[in-house]
């Protein structure tokens, strides 16, 4: 991309390269300086600070606290050049790559996560005590330095432009990185260094987890909803709970549950990297952090029950797959607008997920209605028993057939002399219990009864099998449920809910059928599951929608 004329004008001195970097802060440029001959990284500034004086002269202030911040984990500011309309920033220029690029690239164990978190909250501490805040705290704004020190870049260019707020266009791009922001930052609420801390805790959470604390899905405005109106998912399994405690703390969404600064962070974040790794875990790591005494003493707090082996620091590594809202790359020409107006008519509708709740329950209550109203035709019964020959009040001297259905299913097709008795397949007695349909074809056509067995129907497989089919895809729905309410499961989970509701509809039509003893037809026992499966996958749908909205 071909530099400017204006800013080839307002920088003399320097030899301009390629663009190396762009986002909704600014545009950056590889240059030399030609008498020092040392390379540096040009930032051009939105041209919107151009266009409020009020805003130029806040920035000029603010370069010049970024210019006085000496510490080994910022980017030094060497310059800062106001000329024509141009706001530019000189600064050191880092070949060492971004977090975000090694995370996603090669992928980072938790020890080396742990040890970019140290580094982060260092520089920003160090920014917090200058009066400054970054605001914008993200992995593609840390870098390395070519030797492997971690800097952290971009500080208080978000404050300046925003003043602190989260600005959006009418058609919701956000001026900013939604994935990164605190609560209070997206609603406009006074900023204090508590929101560096919740950024710095989301970038860590990432970094251990591969995953963001909220679904990424649905826009920036979207993303945004969640920070504020919604709690982060808890850190999984594989990160050891000492870790996981610390970052969940510093995502709170009220500011004072939070670490009070980025200090108080480190000192518990070096603390449990201790008691996970061993009190050596930065020597053996062997990477370059520089942390106050505080930090340091938590950083070797022995621990005499480490919670994970030494060889933790270098196994398991996590890369980076999810991609964030891309920001606004230009804003000029573009009206912002405060994302606090748009979010402070509270969390969004969540319709949807009700209407298909209701669907759910409204076909649930149906499905448990339907075997106490449908007891079947009215046919002549017959009490057998049906561990002995099954006799029939038919005349003899004719064989006769006899024929036992359930729901459609045959369990026994037998011929005999309806006097002597016809002799059933020994496994039938185990299997109908309650009642079954009798189909018995002689010389005269063929006539139904409803053929009930004497003993208990909870003897008979019949029962006792409704029974655990009704409690097993209850539980299995139920394990379902929860998954989607945890943002665990997606679209796989609502399909496998529909033949579970099915097999759940059938138990809960033939459990009652049988204890009833009423005739166990197949259009009953079919309409019961289709019925438990609209009702299963209508519930999944709500469920899964209301955990991501």
């Amino acid at each position: 991309m071909t530099v400017a004329p204006s800013v080839v004008a307002a920088l003399p001195q320097y030899q301009l390269g390629e663009q190396i970097g762009h986002g909704g802060m600014g545009v950056v440029y590889a240059a030399v300086h030609r008498p020092l001959g040392r390379p540096v990284a040009i930032k051009r500034l939105p041209g919107l600070l151009a266009e409020d004086r009020k805003m130029s002269d806040r920035f000029e202030h603010e370069a010049r606290l970024l210019a006085r911040l000496d510490h080994p984990h910022i980017v030094p500011v060497y310059d800062y050049v106001q000329n024509n309309g141009e706001h530019l920033l000189v600064m050191e220029k880092l070949d060492g790559g971004t977090v975000w690029s090694k995370f996603s690239e090669e992928g980072l164990t938790a020890g080396q996560a742990c040890a970019i978190g140290l580094a982060t909250l260092s520089g920003l501490h160090a920014a917090h005590v200058a009066g400054v805040l970054h605001l914008d705290v993200k992995p593609k704004n840390l870098l390395f330095t070519s030797s492997g020190v971690l800097k952290v870049a971009d500080f208080g260019i978000s404050q300046v432009v925003s003043e602190g707020a989260t600005l959006m266009t009418h058609a919701g791009q956000v001026l900013g990185t939604p994935a990164y922001i605190a609560p209070e930052q997206a609603l406009g609420n006074p900023l204090t260094p508590a929101a560096d801390v919740y950024g710095a805790g989301t970038v860590l959470y990432e970094l251990l987890s591969g995953t963001l604390p909220y679904e990424s899905g649905g826009g920036a405005l979207a993303m945004i909803q969640r920070h504020v109106y919604q709690e982060p998912r808890p850190l999984g399994p594989s990160v050891p709970a000492p870790l996981a405690e610390v970052v969940m703390r510093s995502l709170a969404r009220e500011p004072n549950a939070r670490y009070r600064n980025a200090e108080t962070f480190a000192i518990d974040l070096a603390g449990a990297a201790a008691q996970v790794f061993g009190p050596d875990w930065l020597t053996r790591l062997g990477v370059r952090v520089h942390l106050s005494p505080a930090v340091a003493t938590g950083s070797t707090r022995p621990s005499l029950h480490p919670t994970q082996p030494r060889e933790t620091l270098a196994l398991n590594r996590v890369r980076g797959t999810v991609v964030d809202a891309p920001p606004i790359t230009r804003i000029e020409n573009q009206t912002l607008i405060p994302a606090s107006t748009v979010l402070a008519g509270g969390p969004p509708a969540r319709k949807t997920p009700r209407w298909f709740g209701l669907a759910g329950a409204l076909t649930a209550i149906v499905m448990l209605a339907l075997p106490f109203t449908v007891t079947g035709r009215a046919l002549p019964v017959l009490t057998r028993d049906l561990s002995r020959p099954v006799v029939l009040e038919l005349p003899a001297g004719q064989p006769v057939q006899l024929k036992l259905v359930v729901a459609g299913v045959t369990l026994a097709n037998v011929t005999g002399d309806p006097v002597t008795g016809l002799v059933l397949p020994g496994v039938t007695r185990w299997i109908v219990g309650g009642a079954a349909t009798a189909e018995v074809t002689g010389a005269d056509g063929t006539q139904e009864y409803l053929l009930k067995p004497p003993a208990n129907p909870l003897l008979s497989i019949m029962g006792v099998g409704s029974a655990v089919v009704l409690l097993f895809t209850l539980a299995y729905l139920e394990s379902i449920l929860r998954s989607l309410r945890r943002r665990q499961a997606g679209t796989g989970a609502t399909i496998i809910a529909a033949p579970l509701g099915f097999g759940l509809g059938v138990a809960v039509w033939l459990l009652p059928t049988v204890l009833l003893r009423n005739e166990p037809a197949l259009l009953p026992t079919l309409v019961c599951g289709l019925l438990g499966a609209i009702s299963a996958v209508c519930v999944a749908i709500a469920t899964r929608r209301a955990a991501v909205a």
